[in-house]
Protein backbone atom coordinates (compact mmCIF):
# COMPACT_ATOMS: atom_id res chain seq x y z
CA UNK A 1 0.00 0.00 0.00
CA UNK A 2 2.69 2.50 0.53
CA UNK A 3 4.32 2.64 -2.47
CA UNK A 4 0.89 2.96 -4.17
CA UNK A 5 0.59 6.22 -2.00
CA UNK A 6 3.59 7.45 -2.72
CA UNK A 7 2.64 7.58 -6.22
CA UNK A 8 -0.59 8.79 -6.13
CA UNK A 9 0.97 11.74 -4.05
CA UNK A 10 3.61 12.21 -6.88
CA UNK A 11 0.78 12.18 -9.44
CA UNK A 12 -1.13 15.20 -7.71
CA UNK A 13 2.06 17.04 -7.16
CA UNK A 14 2.68 16.87 -10.83
CA UNK A 15 -0.83 17.78 -11.61
CA UNK A 16 -0.13 20.66 -9.70
CA UNK A 17 2.56 21.91 -10.92
CA UNK A 18 1.36 21.91 -14.94
CA UNK A 19 -1.70 23.50 -13.29
CA UNK A 20 0.67 26.57 -11.86
CA UNK A 21 2.40 26.78 -15.24
CA UNK A 22 -0.62 26.60 -17.39
CA UNK A 23 -2.16 29.77 -15.18
CA UNK A 24 1.09 31.55 -15.46
CA UNK A 25 1.09 30.94 -19.44
CA UNK A 26 -2.73 32.22 -19.44
CA UNK A 27 -1.80 35.30 -16.93
CA UNK A 28 1.04 36.62 -18.73
CA UNK A 29 -1.01 36.23 -22.15
CA UNK A 30 -3.76 38.02 -21.02
CA UNK A 31 -1.77 40.99 -19.97
CA UNK A 32 0.02 41.25 -22.95
CA UNK A 33 -3.34 41.34 -24.97
CA UNK A 34 -4.36 43.86 -22.54
CA UNK A 35 -1.54 45.86 -23.33
CA UNK A 36 -1.74 45.54 -27.15
CA UNK A 37 -5.64 46.75 -26.28
CA UNK A 38 -4.60 49.71 -24.46
CA UNK A 39 -2.18 50.34 -27.42
CA UNK A 40 -4.99 49.96 -30.10
CA UNK A 41 -7.37 51.88 -27.87
CA UNK A 42 -4.45 54.80 -27.76
CA UNK A 43 -3.95 54.91 -31.70
CA UNK A 44 -7.65 54.88 -32.10
CA UNK A 45 -7.78 57.80 -30.27
CA UNK A 46 -4.82 59.53 -31.35
CA UNK A 47 -6.08 58.45 -35.24
CA UNK A 48 -9.26 60.68 -34.03
CA UNK A 49 -7.70 63.56 -33.07
CA UNK A 50 -5.67 63.48 -36.19
CA UNK A 51 -8.45 63.49 -38.73
CA UNK A 52 -10.20 65.64 -37.13
CA UNK A 53 -7.12 67.93 -36.93
CA UNK A 54 -7.09 67.01 -40.72
CA UNK A 55 -10.68 68.18 -41.02
CA UNK A 56 -10.18 71.40 -39.24
CA UNK A 57 -7.06 72.27 -41.98
CA UNK A 58 -9.33 71.15 -44.82
CA UNK A 59 -11.62 73.69 -43.80
CA UNK A 60 -9.29 76.05 -43.11
CA UNK A 61 -7.63 75.38 -46.57
CA UNK A 62 -10.75 75.51 -48.45
CA UNK A 63 -11.65 79.31 -46.65
CA UNK A 64 -8.12 80.28 -47.44
CA UNK A 65 -8.28 79.04 -51.60
CA UNK A 66 -12.23 80.61 -51.41
CA UNK A 67 -10.40 83.72 -50.28
CA UNK A 68 -7.77 83.94 -52.95
CA UNK A 69 -10.00 83.18 -55.32
CA UNK A 70 -12.41 86.37 -54.50
CA UNK A 71 -9.30 87.98 -54.46
CA UNK A 72 -7.69 86.69 -57.79
CA UNK A 73 -10.80 87.77 -59.33
CA UNK A 74 -10.85 91.38 -57.77
CA UNK A 75 -6.82 91.74 -58.90
CA UNK A 76 -8.00 90.39 -62.25
CA UNK A 77 -10.93 92.59 -63.10
CA UNK A 78 -8.24 95.21 -61.20
CA UNK A 79 -5.72 94.46 -64.15
CA UNK A 80 -8.35 94.61 -66.38
CA UNK A 81 -9.10 97.98 -65.16
CA UNK A 82 -5.18 99.30 -64.95
CA UNK A 83 -5.03 97.92 -69.11
CA UNK A 84 -7.86 99.95 -70.22
CA UNK A 85 -6.71 102.94 -68.28
CA UNK A 86 -2.92 102.17 -69.73
CA UNK A 87 -4.15 101.54 -73.62
CA UNK A 88 -6.51 104.95 -73.19
CA UNK A 89 -3.08 106.58 -72.01
CA UNK A 90 -0.81 105.16 -74.89
CA UNK A 91 -3.88 106.79 -77.13
CA UNK A 92 -3.59 109.82 -75.71
CA UNK A 93 0.57 109.84 -75.73
CA UNK A 94 -0.27 109.17 -79.65
CA UNK A 95 -2.54 112.02 -80.08
CA UNK A 96 0.00 114.41 -78.23
CA UNK A 97 2.95 113.17 -79.72
CA UNK A 98 1.91 113.17 -83.25
CA UNK A 99 0.24 116.81 -82.38
CA UNK A 100 3.49 118.08 -80.61
CA UNK A 101 6.26 115.90 -81.90
CA UNK A 102 8.89 116.87 -84.58
CA UNK A 103 7.66 115.84 -87.74
CA UNK A 104 9.75 113.59 -89.81
CA UNK A 105 12.93 114.80 -91.59
CA UNK A 106 11.86 115.49 -95.51
CA UNK A 107 15.08 116.20 -97.21
CA UNK A 108 15.54 118.38 -100.56
CA UNK A 109 17.23 115.96 -103.74
CA UNK A 110 20.20 118.49 -103.38
CA UNK A 111 21.47 116.79 -101.06
CA UNK A 112 22.88 114.10 -103.39
CA UNK A 113 26.41 113.45 -103.68
CA UNK A 114 27.38 114.13 -107.14
CA UNK A 115 28.36 111.07 -109.15
CA UNK A 116 29.36 111.14 -112.68
CA UNK A 117 26.68 111.72 -115.00
CA UNK A 118 23.87 111.51 -111.74
CA UNK A 119 25.21 114.97 -111.04
CA UNK A 120 22.56 117.39 -110.28
CA UNK A 121 23.24 121.55 -110.25
CA UNK A 122 22.15 123.65 -107.54
CA UNK A 123 20.24 125.53 -109.70
CA UNK A 124 17.43 124.90 -111.57
CA UNK A 125 15.28 126.39 -114.74
CA UNK A 126 14.13 126.48 -117.75
CA UNK A 127 16.08 123.63 -119.48
CA UNK A 128 17.54 122.12 -116.65
CA UNK A 129 13.92 121.74 -115.34
CA UNK A 130 13.55 119.33 -117.50
CA UNK A 131 16.94 118.00 -116.36
CA UNK A 132 15.34 117.75 -113.13
CA UNK A 133 12.30 116.01 -113.80
CA UNK A 134 13.87 113.17 -115.82
CA UNK A 135 16.28 113.02 -113.26
CA UNK A 136 13.03 112.13 -111.06
CA UNK A 137 11.87 109.67 -113.68
CA UNK A 138 15.84 107.87 -113.77
CA UNK A 139 15.40 107.29 -109.87
CA UNK A 140 12.12 105.77 -109.32
CA UNK A 141 8.61 106.48 -111.33
CA UNK A 142 6.71 104.97 -107.68
CA UNK A 143 4.72 107.72 -105.99
CA UNK A 144 3.33 105.60 -102.88
CA UNK A 145 3.58 106.71 -99.60
CA UNK A 146 3.03 104.85 -96.06
CA UNK A 147 -0.19 106.49 -94.15
CA UNK A 148 0.01 104.19 -91.34
CA UNK A 149 -0.08 100.88 -90.06
CA UNK A 150 -3.16 98.45 -90.94
CA UNK A 151 -3.13 95.44 -89.07
CA UNK A 152 -0.34 93.25 -87.36
CA UNK A 153 0.16 89.48 -87.50
CA UNK A 154 2.40 87.56 -84.47
CA UNK A 155 3.51 84.14 -86.72
CA UNK A 156 6.01 82.31 -84.24
CA UNK A 157 8.84 82.78 -82.39
CA UNK A 158 12.21 81.29 -83.72
CA UNK A 159 15.57 81.00 -81.72
CA UNK A 160 17.25 83.36 -81.43
CA UNK A 161 16.34 87.27 -80.23
CA UNK A 162 18.05 89.00 -83.41
CA UNK A 163 17.63 88.00 -87.03
CA UNK A 164 15.64 88.47 -90.36
CA UNK A 165 12.90 86.92 -92.28
CA UNK A 166 12.18 87.85 -95.97
CA UNK A 167 10.04 87.01 -98.82
CA UNK A 168 11.16 86.39 -102.43
CA UNK A 169 9.71 89.69 -104.40
CA UNK A 170 9.31 87.17 -107.22
CA UNK A 171 7.61 84.38 -105.75
CA UNK A 172 6.27 83.04 -102.42
CA UNK A 173 9.19 81.51 -100.92
CA UNK A 174 10.56 83.01 -97.40
CA UNK A 175 13.60 82.86 -96.28
CA UNK A 176 15.15 83.54 -92.63
CA UNK A 177 17.97 84.46 -91.24
CA UNK A 178 18.29 83.04 -87.36
CA UNK A 179 20.69 85.29 -85.50
CA UNK A 180 22.92 87.89 -86.30
CA UNK A 181 25.95 86.21 -88.76
CA UNK A 182 26.43 82.25 -89.73
CA UNK A 183 26.80 80.58 -93.04
CA UNK A 184 23.36 78.64 -93.45
CA UNK A 185 19.82 80.04 -94.37
CA UNK A 186 16.88 78.24 -94.26
CA UNK A 187 14.02 78.36 -97.02
CA UNK A 188 10.46 77.92 -96.64
CA UNK A 189 7.73 78.13 -99.75
CA UNK A 190 5.56 80.15 -98.39
CA UNK A 191 4.47 81.85 -95.25
CA UNK A 192 1.69 79.26 -94.09
CA UNK A 193 4.44 76.80 -93.98
CA UNK A 194 6.56 78.68 -92.27
CA UNK A 195 3.78 80.22 -89.42
CA UNK A 196 2.66 76.23 -89.45
CA UNK A 197 6.16 74.31 -88.69
CA UNK A 198 8.24 73.94 -85.32
CA UNK A 199 11.21 76.63 -85.58
CA UNK A 200 12.79 75.76 -88.74
CA UNK A 201 12.10 72.37 -89.03
CA UNK A 202 10.64 71.79 -92.89
CA UNK A 203 12.92 74.02 -93.93
CA UNK A 204 15.10 73.49 -97.14
CA UNK A 205 18.58 74.63 -95.35
CA UNK A 206 21.06 76.89 -97.86
CA UNK A 207 24.74 76.84 -96.95
CA UNK A 208 26.54 79.67 -98.55
CA UNK A 209 30.24 80.13 -99.14
CA UNK A 210 31.07 82.51 -96.64
CA UNK A 211 29.35 83.73 -93.84
CA UNK A 212 26.37 86.03 -93.81
CA UNK A 213 27.16 89.36 -91.54
CA UNK A 214 24.12 91.34 -89.35
CA UNK A 215 20.24 91.09 -90.62
CA UNK A 216 20.93 93.32 -93.73
CA UNK A 217 20.24 91.01 -96.06
CA UNK A 218 17.47 91.17 -99.19
CA UNK A 219 16.37 88.95 -101.45
CA UNK A 220 15.55 90.00 -104.77
CA UNK A 221 14.29 88.87 -108.20
CA UNK A 222 16.05 85.13 -107.05
CA UNK A 223 18.68 86.21 -105.76
CA UNK A 224 20.40 86.82 -102.37
CA UNK A 225 22.09 89.60 -101.55
CA UNK A 226 23.98 89.88 -98.11
CA UNK A 227 26.93 91.39 -96.12
CA UNK A 228 30.56 89.46 -96.27
CA UNK A 229 32.18 91.31 -93.08
CA UNK A 230 35.80 90.29 -92.16
CA UNK A 231 37.92 90.88 -89.58
CA UNK A 232 40.40 93.66 -90.63
CA UNK A 233 38.81 93.86 -94.31
CA UNK A 234 36.15 95.97 -96.01
CA UNK A 235 32.74 94.94 -96.10
CA UNK A 236 31.42 93.35 -99.07
CA UNK A 237 28.06 92.71 -100.69
CA UNK A 238 27.59 89.27 -102.06
CA UNK A 239 24.88 88.25 -104.64
CA UNK A 240 24.28 84.70 -104.59
CA UNK A 241 22.08 83.40 -106.55
CA UNK A 242 19.31 81.22 -104.65
CA UNK A 243 18.64 78.69 -107.30
CA UNK A 244 21.88 77.33 -108.94
CA UNK A 245 24.01 77.75 -105.61
CA UNK A 246 26.57 79.84 -107.03
CA UNK A 247 28.05 83.30 -106.23
CA UNK A 248 27.07 85.42 -109.15
CA UNK A 249 29.07 88.78 -108.16
CA UNK A 250 31.21 90.58 -105.29
CA UNK A 251 31.52 94.15 -104.41
CA UNK A 252 33.43 96.24 -102.14
CA UNK A 253 31.65 99.15 -100.07
CA UNK A 254 33.28 102.08 -98.95
CA UNK A 255 32.11 101.63 -95.10
CA UNK A 256 34.51 100.94 -92.23
CA UNK A 257 34.46 97.63 -90.68
CA UNK A 258 33.73 98.95 -86.95
CA UNK A 259 31.27 101.52 -88.39
CA UNK A 260 27.50 100.45 -87.93
CA UNK A 261 24.27 102.00 -89.42
CA UNK A 262 21.78 101.85 -86.50
CA UNK A 263 23.01 103.13 -82.48
CA UNK A 264 20.26 100.06 -81.17
CA UNK A 265 21.19 97.28 -83.70
CA UNK A 266 24.96 97.05 -83.69
CA UNK A 267 25.33 93.74 -85.73
CA UNK A 268 24.00 95.64 -88.86
CA UNK A 269 26.95 97.09 -90.34
CA UNK A 270 24.90 97.75 -93.64
CA UNK A 271 21.48 97.37 -94.65
CA UNK A 272 20.27 96.05 -97.63
CA UNK A 273 16.57 96.82 -98.98
CA UNK A 274 14.31 95.76 -101.95
CA UNK A 275 11.05 97.74 -103.34
CA UNK A 276 9.78 98.46 -106.36
CA UNK A 277 12.20 100.24 -107.58
CA UNK A 278 15.15 97.67 -107.00
CA UNK A 279 17.87 97.53 -104.79
CA UNK A 280 19.25 99.78 -101.84
CA UNK A 281 21.73 99.92 -99.09
CA UNK A 282 21.32 102.00 -95.92
CA UNK A 283 25.11 102.96 -94.63
CA UNK A 284 27.28 105.03 -92.07
CA UNK A 285 30.61 105.97 -94.18
CA UNK A 286 32.06 106.04 -90.64
CA UNK A 287 31.99 105.30 -86.93
CA UNK A 288 31.69 109.70 -86.47
CA UNK A 289 29.36 109.90 -89.47
CA UNK A 290 26.42 111.14 -87.64
CA UNK A 291 23.64 110.54 -90.58
CA UNK A 292 22.27 107.70 -92.27
CA UNK A 293 23.33 107.20 -96.17
CA UNK A 294 21.24 105.89 -98.83
CA UNK A 295 22.97 104.07 -102.05
CA UNK A 296 20.98 102.57 -105.15
CA UNK A 297 22.46 99.97 -106.40
CA UNK A 298 22.60 98.22 -109.96
CA UNK A 299 21.03 94.94 -108.60
CA UNK A 300 22.76 93.25 -111.78
CA UNK A 301 26.55 94.30 -111.43
CA UNK A 302 25.93 95.87 -107.89
CA UNK A 303 27.31 98.97 -109.27
CA UNK A 304 26.10 102.32 -107.22
CA UNK A 305 24.23 104.62 -109.24
CA UNK A 306 23.78 107.15 -106.95
CA UNK A 307 24.28 108.00 -103.36
CA UNK A 308 22.58 110.01 -101.19
CA UNK A 309 22.95 112.01 -96.92
CA UNK A 310 19.19 111.44 -95.89
CA UNK A 311 19.91 113.80 -92.71
CA UNK A 312 18.88 111.23 -90.81
CA UNK A 313 20.27 110.52 -87.37
CA UNK A 314 22.08 107.06 -86.69
CA UNK A 315 21.44 107.60 -82.98
CA UNK A 316 18.41 105.49 -81.56
CA UNK A 317 17.67 103.85 -84.67
CA UNK A 318 16.65 100.68 -85.13
CA UNK A 319 15.88 99.57 -88.41
CA UNK A 320 15.04 101.70 -91.58
CA UNK A 321 13.45 100.12 -95.12
CA UNK A 322 13.04 101.68 -98.85
CA UNK A 323 9.08 102.01 -100.27
CA UNK A 324 9.13 103.48 -103.63
CA UNK A 325 12.51 105.44 -103.31
CA UNK A 326 11.27 106.67 -99.77
CA UNK A 327 13.54 105.68 -96.42
CA UNK A 328 11.29 105.29 -93.38
CA UNK A 329 13.73 104.81 -90.39
CA UNK A 330 12.40 103.56 -87.24
CA UNK A 331 13.81 104.77 -83.87
CA UNK A 332 13.44 103.50 -80.46
CA UNK A 333 15.08 104.05 -77.09
CA UNK A 334 17.44 102.01 -75.10
CA UNK A 335 15.24 100.79 -72.80
CA UNK A 336 12.73 99.11 -75.24
CA UNK A 337 9.65 100.85 -75.83
CA UNK A 338 7.16 102.18 -78.44
CA UNK A 339 9.00 101.47 -81.96
CA UNK A 340 8.27 105.13 -84.53
CA UNK A 341 8.62 105.80 -87.47
CA UNK A 342 10.43 109.44 -87.12
CA UNK A 343 12.70 110.16 -90.14
CA UNK A 344 11.79 110.15 -93.65
CA UNK A 345 13.51 111.20 -96.99
CA UNK A 346 12.42 110.80 -100.79
CA UNK A 347 15.17 110.54 -103.33
CA UNK A 348 12.81 111.98 -105.61
CA UNK A 349 11.50 115.09 -103.13
CA UNK A 350 7.51 114.37 -103.44
CA UNK A 351 7.32 114.05 -99.99
CA UNK A 352 6.75 117.55 -97.66
CA UNK A 353 7.52 117.56 -94.07
CA UNK A 354 3.75 118.17 -93.58
CA UNK A 355 2.77 115.20 -95.18
CA UNK A 356 5.48 113.14 -94.00
CA UNK A 357 3.99 110.39 -91.65
CA UNK A 358 4.96 110.16 -87.51
CA UNK A 359 4.09 106.51 -87.27
CA UNK A 360 4.24 104.29 -83.93
CA UNK A 361 4.22 100.49 -84.19
CA UNK A 362 1.84 98.67 -81.66
CA UNK A 363 4.02 97.50 -78.63
CA UNK A 364 4.55 94.00 -78.45
CA UNK A 365 7.79 92.56 -77.39
CA UNK A 366 11.07 95.01 -77.30
CA UNK A 367 12.90 96.37 -80.64
CA UNK A 368 13.25 95.53 -84.13
CA UNK A 369 16.17 93.73 -85.11
CA UNK A 370 14.82 94.53 -88.98
CA UNK A 371 12.39 95.10 -90.75
CA UNK A 372 12.04 94.18 -94.74
CA UNK A 373 9.51 95.33 -97.41
CA UNK A 374 7.49 93.24 -99.72
CA UNK A 375 5.95 95.72 -102.73
CA UNK A 376 3.73 92.75 -103.91
CA UNK A 377 1.92 92.77 -100.52
CA UNK A 378 2.57 96.06 -99.21
CA UNK A 379 3.42 94.79 -95.69
CA UNK A 380 6.31 94.53 -93.75
CA UNK A 381 8.49 91.30 -92.22
CA UNK A 382 9.58 92.40 -89.02
CA UNK A 383 11.90 90.50 -86.04
CA UNK A 384 11.42 91.43 -82.74
CA UNK A 385 13.03 89.95 -79.99
CA UNK A 386 12.74 86.58 -82.02
CA UNK A 387 9.46 86.87 -82.67
CA UNK A 388 8.26 87.10 -86.73
CA UNK A 389 5.75 89.47 -87.12
CA UNK A 390 3.65 91.01 -90.18
CA UNK A 391 2.49 94.71 -90.35
CA UNK A 392 0.14 95.50 -93.33
CA UNK A 393 0.41 99.22 -94.31
CA UNK A 394 -2.14 101.56 -95.56
CA UNK A 395 -0.79 103.44 -98.60
CA UNK A 396 -1.91 106.90 -99.99
CA UNK A 397 0.01 108.12 -103.18
CA UNK A 398 3.14 111.36 -102.83
CA UNK A 399 1.89 114.94 -103.52
CA UNK A 400 3.70 116.60 -106.47
CA UNK A 401 5.32 119.51 -105.19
Amino acid sequence: MKPVFVLLVSAAWTLTGAQYYYQGLMDYLENRLLAIEDRMQLWHDQSHRYHTELLDFKKLTAEAMDGLKNEHGMMFKDLEGAAARVDRVEREMDYVETQTSPRACANKADKVVEQGAWGLEESRGGEEEEDWQELHSRVTDCVEIISGIRSVKILKRVGSPKGMWTRDSRSSRVYVFNGTSGDSIYQFNSVQDFSRSFGVNGSRQIRLPSDWSGPGSAVYNGYLYYIQEEADADVQVVKYDLLSGSVMDTAMFPVESQATVYSLNPETVADLAADSEGLWLLYATSSDEPNIHLAKMDPDTLDIEQIWDTRCPRENAEAAFVVCGTVYVVYNTRMASRSRIQCLFDVNDMVVSEEAPLIYFPRRYGAHTSLKYSPEEKQLYGWDDGYQIIYRLSMKRKLLV
